[in-house]
């Protein structure tokens, strides 16, 4: 961050070995890396810059600005900085602590020490003194310093083994080695201090897996590659030492142009909550505005006279101009409509709702010591709105753990045995399994039961020893790959294994009738959800090697399209291949899968499949899913290789999903926004089960411009959607295709360094911390380490973060339009003076004290129901897609709300004060107690409307809500007491008041008259509605009360003691049970059900509040206190 800046933009770098004086005229970064943000000295005004481009920041900034003007200002300056700055000191601590960790580890790594060999001697450097083209000496289990080109190592051939996993989360060893002409150095330091080899390169980048360079050296250049380096961020294993040359440092490296940020995404609870700031903003412009008009008003007419005794110049009777600074001071009072502690509040909320996650035992696996992990803590809530997930399907539904099931080697397959009709059986689990025994070297827990193989192997069969021979060199047995060898008679061999799509392309024409039998035993295999690879190879002239072999070093150390000159050498050599056959391995479910899915479909989430396998395994997973069931109305199948083919197959399937009439003939329509919302009101009528499955080839085609609409129109009405065959960046398309087009909210979750570009692209990304990496983890947004934990992190916590962040808005925005717009009712009885109607500290201490922690405690700990029934009804998920608990909609009901009480919270003590007498005979219709009684009247109506909103009652709820109201006493008898008046008597006015008046028992009369007037409202309506028409939600909260005050009489009940601990599964079967009920089919979920919403559905069919009202403690107790399942859905 910090380096000196270079003259120009790199292009390729030139590295002279042991020359530092050489290098220094290129200005390369020296080692020293910058994580860190601040210093002592940049950190307040950097850090205060950064905080105030938030808009709400400036916009309070703006407020106290205001405040700081007398002529419109009729509050303090401390009622806006007071909250203001401890949300910026808040916020600064966490920055500042968060920088000071970055500079401890910046401090740890830059100082730690590595051998440098200068004048021909070892000498210990720090890190950051460590410069470009320095030669380094690395031992055994040391980090690497820096990108260094690899010159010597203590094993045979220059060879050296690292562990990358800093790097891509790999944990095996991967093999490095050094070119030929410089593993002779040795350990020579001598030799080592005479080395002079000038690299060009290319310049610095993020391309872990990829380095083009020429290392030239007496007089001869050598090509250099990804094989030749080792990286920063890797750790040498087994391997006593080694040299390198430094080609990159510091912020050059590899590792730290990978550091860059992650994009920052945003929930739609933060885009609503912006546009309702706007509202918000907007009418507290129109507010101003009446009160200012109201003031001109006043002014003409009633402010004339009494003028004359306030000794005002003749420029200050304006009143035009009175009123717009009225309209300004208005601004500032109303202000509070929207706190500032608002954003901190939620920030707090989220952070807590990710501890939870981390906590979560229920989702920790112990197979590998793996929690789940909430990888930021802005997206929780969105958890509980996802309609569509978007899944890979090896490593993230499977456990991506091969094993070797079956093979075809020369048109014969090994795995099976024939039987005497001709056809094919797998082995018996009783044949005993092959003995490898003789090979010493033999993975032992490796089984295969055909015996046949070993068989075939004695008799000397060629062609399986050349299939066997190309497994044991390409060993990585699942990826494609490539290698040339020479065999003991010193015939070179070209083996290549991959893809049957690919390498069939590649097949010499003598292939024809082996290829024919090897596809069916593919086909075969695949149907079995085995996972195919084709095996062939090619004997290679020795000659003609040597030419092409020339050809690819020349290739190699050219500057200009030197990748297309290499593929197409490779491309060469790759072709007239001789098939041997194909290996079929397997890849089991990962527990719990099919019963997360299932319960992922009951929560309306759509789940898309999108894997490299071929079709048919792909299909025959999804049936072992039971994502494809034979109950299904229809699958359709897309397998064009034209844009025309694949249009017109998505036309028929849409002639028979919805008929002729909606069908687009042409399939040229374009994306607006009239054919969209129509294609969601069809979506609502299409009935029964639909899936659809594409293969890569064509999901090329259908999603050009013309096309994917009819493929969004079509995948979107089908209940599943498996993409085969599709590459890493097909994934990325058709997760954007549908975040962009569908207003609707997105997952992508997988495991390896190919699913990382879908991940990024959906709204959540959830990585899977498995076979192959941590790559997609660390570009996850969370992570764990099964699919079925994907059940408990939607149903469960993002339900509850979604449910528990809507209560806290909605009461949040109510409590503050209550406490607010009695200053707007206020306006008219004083003038429009902008006098405050509140005390001014109880102005300042509303939102940050007295009403904070209980609201916190409320978006913290709140749930509607437990945990286990949010996993037993599924249905419980749908308001979140709906986005029903907190939409534009419920804000204007909460307004209102507010509005409602900040009505009674004025006019009721107006009116009781009006021309009233104390107990003592005085007058009490004082500003001052006027202020006090509404104040307090404040206070108990927020305290028992959260106490009516809480769902979850915690002790911490219990001590936030009852101890807020104490506080707010203990703090008011000392603001109003003698002594601290006595100390501050121009901050603390308000000296004795409330002694006066909350001794006197008329005053606690229009409190509680008031407390009753605003809550009893809310009280009736929230009766009748969950009464007359209770959502899901209610009902199993209902069932929950039954269940718990059922469970104390159950444990109340004599047991009769028994001499066995063993109890017989027909024990309770010995009345009439349900056995008839499940076979009949009758209690099962309906194939066509009617659309419903799942939250009007009740558990009472009368239509009379007075009848349920009469027969609801009987049918509580019998439906719910025998603990059975009820059918909530139709």
């Amino acid at each position: 961050m910090f380096c000196s800046k270079k003259k120009s933009l790199e292009v390729e770098r030139i590295v002279k070995a042991n020359d530092r004086e050489y290098n220094e005229k290129f200005q390369y970064a020296d080692n020293r890396i910058h994580t860190s943000k601040y210093n002592i000295l940049t950190f307040l005004p950097i850090n205060l810059f950064e905080q105030f481009q938030r808009v709400a920041n400036a916009y309070f900034l703006f407020l106290l600005i205001l405040q700081l003007i007398p002529e419109i200002s009729s509050l303090t300056w401390f009622t806006t900085i007071v909250p203001l700055v401890l949300v910026i000191t808040m916020t600064a601590v966490k920055d500042a602590t968060d920088d000071y960790f970055r500079h401890k580890s910046d401090n740890q790594v830059n100082n730690r020490l590595s051998e440098v060999l200068i004048d021909s001697k070892l000498q210990n450097e720090k890190w950051m003194n460590v410069k470009v083209g320095d030669v380094i000496k690395l031992e055994n289990n040391h980090f690497v310093a820096a990108d260094l080109l690899l010159l010597s190592s203590s094993e045979p051939h220059g060879l050296c083994y690292i562990e990358t996993a800093e790097l891509d989360g790999e944990t095996n060893l991967k093999v490095r080695h050094a070119l030929s002409v410089t593993s002779r150095l040795g350990a020579d330091f001598s030799r080592l201090a005479k080395f002079d080899g000038i690299v060009v390169c290319e310049a610095p980048n993020n391309k872990l897996d990829k380095f083009v360079g020429v290392l030239s050296w007496k007089d001869s250049k050598h090509t250099l590659n990804n094989e030749n380096v080792i990286l920063r961020g890797c750790i040498l294993r087994n391997t006593s030492w080694c040299f390198g040359m430094v080609i990159f440092a510091g912020p050059d490296t590899k590792l730290m142009q990978n550091s860059g940020k992650t994009k920052f995404k945003r929930t739609s609870i933060d885009k609503l909550l912006n546009t309702l700031v706007l509202w918000i903003f907007g009418f507290l412009v129109c507010l101003g505005i009446i009160l200012a008009i109201g003031n001109s008003i006043w002014e003409n007419q009633v402010g004339d006279q009494f003028r004359t005794f306030l000794f005002w110049n003749e420029r200050e009777k304006n009143s035009v101009f009175s009123g717009f600074l009225t309209f300004w001071s208005y601004i500032i009072i109303l202000n509070t409509v929207v706190p500032i502690s608002l954003y901190v509040s939620m920030e707090v909320i989220r952070l807590g709702h990710s501890y939870f996650i981390n906590w979560d035992r229920k989702m920790y696996y112990s197979g590998k010591s793996t929690p789940a992990e909430a990888r930021t803590t802005t997206l929780n809530e969105e958890l509980g709105q996802i309609e569509y997930v978007f899944s890979d399907k090896t490593g993230t539904l499977t456990q991506n753990i091969m094993t070797f099931k079956k093979c075809s080697i020369n048109g014969k397959i090994y795995g099976e045995v024939p039987e005497d009709m001709g056809q094919k059986t797998d082995i018996p689990k009783k044949n005993e399994p092959m003995d490898f025994s003789v090979n010493l070297q033999a993975d032992r827990t490796f089984q295969f039961f055909d015996h046949r193989l070993m068989e075939s192997v004695k008799l000397g069969d060629s062609k399986v020893y050349e299939f066997l021979r190309l497994l044991a060199l390409c060993h990585t047995v699942m990826s494609e790959e490539n290698s040339a060898v020479r065999n003991p008679e010193g015939q070179i061999k070209l083996y290549s294994k991959g893809a049957d799509t690919i390498l069939f392309e590649k097949l010499h024409p003598s292939n024809e009738d082996l290829l024919t039998l090897t596809t069916d035993h593919l086909s075969e295999f695949a149907g079995e959800g085995l996972r195919t690879l084709a095996i062939a190879y090619r004997d290679l002239d020795d000659k003609y090697f040597k030419e092409w072999h020339k050809m690819l070093e020349d290739a190699n150390t050219l500057k200009d399209e030197r990748d297309e000159r290499i593929a197409g050498l490779y491309e060469e050599i790759e072709r007239d291949l001789m098939l041997l056959g194909a290996t079929a391995v397997e890849d089991k479910l990962q527990e719990g899968v099919t019963e997360t899915i299932a319960s992922l479909s009951l929560a309306n989430i759509k789940i898309w499949v999108l894997t490299g396998d071929k079709q048919e395994t792909a299909i025959n997973i999804g049936y072992a899913c039971n994502m494809l069931t034979d109950d299904m109305n229809d699958v359709f199948i897309v397998a064009g290789n034209t844009a025309v083919e694949v249009r017109e197959e998505l036309r028929k399937a849409k002639e028979n999903l919805f008929g002729q009439n909606r069908s687009s003939s042409n399939g040229h329509v374009v994306f607006e926004k009239q054919q969209l919302e129509l294609d969601s009101v069809v979506e609502e009528t299409i009935t029964g089960d639909y899936a659809l499955i594409i293969n890569g080839h064509s999901l090329a085609h259908a999603l050009e411009s013309d096309v994917k609409n009819d493929l969004l129109e079509l995948a979107c009405m089908c209940k599943t959607v498996v993409c085969c065959r599709v590459t890493p960046l097909q994934k990325a398309q058709v997760v954007e295709l549908v975040r962009n087009y569908r207003n609707a909210v997105t997952l992508a979750i997988g495991d390896g360094a190919n699913d990382v570009s879908m991940i990024k692209s959906a709204h959540i990304g959830v990585g899977i911390s498995g076979q192959e990496g941590l790559q997609a983890v660390l570009a996850s947004d969370y992570s764990f380490a099964q699919f079925r934990y994907l059940q408990r992190l939607l149903l469960v916590h993002g339900r509850w973060s979604y449910f528990r962040m809507c209560k806290f808005l909605g009461y949040f925005f109510y409590k503050n339009f209550a406490f607010t717009l009695v200053h707007f009712w206020f306006g008219f009885f004083c003038g429009f003076s902008a006098q405050t109607v509140y005390d001014q500290w109880f102005i300042t201490l509303f939102n940050i004290v007295y009403t904070s922690l209980p609201v916190l405690a409320m978006g913290i700990f709140d749930q509607d129901v437990s945990d286990q029934n949010s996993m037993d009804y599924p249905q419980l998920y749908e308001p979140g897609q709906l986005n029903l608990l907190f939409n534009k909609r419920q804000f204007f009901i909460c307004m209102a709300h507010g509005i409602y009480t900040s009505l009674a919270l004025f006019f009721i003590p107006y009116g009781a004060f009006y021309n009233v007498a104390g107990e003592d005979g005085q007058h009490i219709a004082d500003y001052q107690s006027f202020a006090v009684t509404m104040a307090t009247s404040l206070v108990i109506v927020v305290s028992v409307q959260i106490a009516l909103d809480t769902s979850y009652w915690t002790v911490i709820n219990h001590v936030f809500i009852w101890g807020s109201i104490a506080t707010y006493f203990s703090i008011l008898f000392t603001m109003h007491s003698n002594g601290i008046f006595g100390i501050f008597p121009n901050q603390f006015p308000f000296v004795g008041n409330v002694r006066h008046s909350l001794t006197q028992k008329c005053i606690w009369l229009v409190i509680l008259l008031t407390t009753v007037a605003s809550v009893v409202p809310v009280v009736i309506v929230r009766f009748l509605k969950m009464d007359l028409c209770p959502t899901l939600s209610d009902q199993i909260r209902q069932k929950q009360k039954a269940q718990k005050k059922a469970r104390p009489l159950r444990s109340r009940r004599p047991q009769t003691r028994r001499s066995s601990s063993r109890r017989s599964g027909y024990a309770f079967a010995h009345q009439e049970g349900y056995g008839e009920l499940i076979t009949s089919g009758k209690n099962m979920r309906a194939k066509n059900p009617p659309l419903t919403s799942g939250l009007e559905k009740t558990l009472y069919n009368s239509t009379s509040w007075i009848e349920n009202f009469c027969k609801k403690t009987t049918d509580t107790v019998s439906c719910f206190s025998q603990d059975k399942t009820v059918k909530l859905y139709t």
